[in-house]
């Protein structure tokens, strides 16, 4: 893959650094999520590491983003507010060996809540599966008065070691992604005035560049391939790479995104067979940062 082709001015800025859970995680100007300024004339107040990735044919179909950092809870929850997002998908969990990937930032039990600045918010449920976790949350604006319904959808089966050995357990979280996104897109009802499927998904890991651009390649290919019965996965990396720099971290995980497609294609009939054997073999221990 060509090296990122943009500039990080913004998250460059000496104000803005402390905000980028990796100092080598930048996220593109052009691109950027822009949050409302809080304070007039304040350069910081509009800054999250987060950038607007396109989907197949639906422009900002995913908000791809850094795992929020503590003293980041509120612009993340601002920017869940502003982008009007209803789903958020985390493909990492808070702790993995022993690293701190991720800060906690909804509130985990049931009916618990927190207040992170001006938002107020409950976890109104949880639902438990053997890969993924299931959480309703309720998120008030106490400025505005307004509160929404959102799902947060938490892959827990990733390996502390490269990739999962099969795309079963990842593509049932996928699908199950995308239910959550279309009820949510369902209540909306007439006041979505966008795209058919709904707001951006928000979609994180640590870095907001491996787990997240496996996720975002798997989705964006399944897509292609139920429109036009084929798929371009080199092609597709290279467009979320000109959005969200270095997404697709290690060979294993573009190898990965290859797996989970045939999989889902042996799974519908669309091939009658096809010799997985050597998709699990790689000696490669991505580490994600």
């Amino acid at each position: 893959m060509e090296p990122p082709s943009g500039t990080f001015n913004i998250s460059k800025a000496k104000y803005n650094l402390p905000k980028n859970r990796y100092s080598d995680v930048l996220c593109y100007d052009h691109s950027r999520v822009k949050l409302p300024a809080i304070v007039e004339g304040d350069p910081s107040s509009d800054y999250i590491n987060a950038n607007y990735v396109a989907g197949y044919n639906q422009d900002n179909a995913y908000i791809s983003t850094q795992g929020p950092l503590p003293k980041t809870f509120g612009d993340f929850w601002r920017m869940i507010w502003h982008c009007h997002v209803m789903v958020i998908v985390m493909t990492t969990r808070v702790v993995e060996r022993g690293r701190m990937k991720c800060g906690q930032y909804w509130p985990m039990e049931e009916e618990s809540e927190e207040q992170i600045e001006e938002f107020i918010v409950i976890n109104t449920g949880i639902e438990q599966h053997h890969d993924y976790t299931v959480t309703g949350l309720f998120l008030h604006n106490t400025k505005s008065g307004e509160s929404r319904h959102l799902t947060h959808i938490q892959f827990t089966s990733w390996p502390d070691y490269g990739v999962p050995r099969t795309g079963t357990a990842f593509l049932d979280f996928l699908f199950r992604v995308r239910s959550c996104q279309a009820d949510a897109t369902k209540r909306l009802g007439s006041s979505w005035k966008g795209h058919a499927l709904g707001p951006p998904i928000v979609v994180h890991c640590s870095a907001g560049i491996g787990r997240t651009g496996t996720f975002m390649t798997i989705d964006i290919s399944l897509r292609q391939l139920e429109d036009t019965n084929r798929v371009d996965i080199k092609e597709t990396v290279r467009r979320i790479r000109s959005q969200r720099a270095f997404a697709i971290q290690m060979p294993d995980q573009y190898v990965f995104c290859h797996l989970g497609i045939v999989e889902h294609a042996l799974r519908q009939g669309d091939i009658e067979d096809y010799d997985l054997a050597g998709f699990d073999d790689s000696d490669s221990e991505s580490d994600e940062i």
